[in-house]
């Protein structure tokens, strides 16, 4: 197969990642699972420079050659790629993963109604959270495409890569992709607040820099948008707190405080079928009494809230899975496997 082909295969199965990788056989992701493509022979070294070397400009081949990695944006026909083309003892490789061009509503990806909540928020910031591949930024476009298809705002995007691209309807949507639109994740950030936003996606908090970039962002009175990679919605309060020096603790955590809306951990678990995911949530809205525990440092308190704080429509991610469980959407087996709180899935459980 060409490389068109493979992607055709890929997108033709539903998959969300294809592997091109010496040594092995071209190989996609399927509902969690590596699945080689069994028609297709072992790739050598020539086969993946071959197969991936057309994918790049001259200015990405540049790049590529001086960093040996490169993330970008590939459209072909419907859908868009996220790739990441690396090299790997001595030989190219890339991993594949795919973006539908048709952005999926809240309800389409099957999320809670409160997650409705988020398009008509106005400043403040909202975390998505969790281990990478589980959909974090199919949900954020969904919430940006709903504030883009109901209020005339402002939003700015600045991504490494560019995934979804959004159709222009209420908003302006104005997309920034690191290397070709801006130089460094700093400079995008400084010069965001010229640009008269409304709305500001960070595609990722990934260090000291950004985060506090993001904080002052909200802090000024816009809505931003921003994903963590961490394994509850308190350990991103955290996370982003021990990103600090200890002096400048403190403050962080009251800034924190003042600006926080929500933090969203999101995990995808297979469905009882085994044909698919669906998505699992724990939801924490910043009440007054999460204020308090951020202040004071006490995140590993916030697990009481998450617990008895229906009424505010956050939600336990053990509580979650246990509906999926009794909704008969998910097995028993991966409602304990993907919990983090044992003893918490064994009380709801029994």
């Amino acid at each position: 197969m060409n490389i068109e082909q493979l992607f055709k295969f890929t997108v033709d199965k539903k998959a969300s990642d294809l592997h091109i990788t010496p040594g092995y056989k071209p190989t996609i992701r399927l509902h969690d699972v590596l699945i080689p493509i069994h028609s297709e022979q072992i790739l050598q070294n020539e086969d993946t420079k071959l197969l991936l070397g057309q994918l790049l400009n001259s200015a990405q081949k540049e790049e590529f050659e001086t960093n040996k990695e490169i993330d970008f944006g590939y459209d072909w026909k419907d859908v868009r790629f996220r790739v990441n083309y690396y090299v790997m003892r001595g030989g190219h490789a890339a991993a594949f993963r795919v973006i539908p061009h048709k952005i999926r509503s809240i309800e389409e990806l099957g999320l809670p109604n409160t997650m409705h909540k988020f398009s008509s928020m106005k400043e403040g910031l909202v975390l998505l959270t969790g281990p990478t591949g589980e959909g974090k930024s199919t949900t954020i476009a969904a919430i940006i495409d709903e504030i883009n298809n109901n209020s005339p705002r402002h939003i700015i995007t600045i991504e490494d890569p560019i995934e979804f691209v959004y159709t222009p309807n209420q908003s302006i949507i104005s997309q920034r992709e690191l290397h070709s639109d801006t130089h460094s994740w700093s400079k995008a950030l400084r010069s965001v607040l010229r640009e008269d936003p409304d709305v500001v996606l960070i595609g990722e908090m990934r260090d000291h820099d950004t985060i506090q970039a993001a904080l002052t962002i909200a802090e000024t009175g816009h809505l931003v948008f921003s994903t963590l990679h961490t394994s509850s919605t308190p350990e991103a309060i955290n996370r982003i707190v021990d990103v600090f020096p200890g002096a400048q603790q403190n403050q962080i955590r009251s800034q924190l405080a003042s600006v926080l809306r929500s933090v969203i951990y999101q995990r995808l678990i297979p469905n009882i079928q085994k044909t698919g995911r669906v998505p699992a949530l724990e939801i924490l809205f910043n009440s007054s009494a999460v204020k308090s525990l951020i202040r004071e440092a006490k995140a590993f308190m916030l697990d009481s809230i998450l617990e008895t704080g229906e009424e505010q429509e956050m939600i336990l991610f053990e509580k979650y899975l246990s509906r999926l469980y009794k909704q008969n959407m998910i097995s028993r087996e991966s409602a304990f496997g993907y919990a983090t709180r044992s003893k918490e899935i064994e009380k709801f459980i029994k």
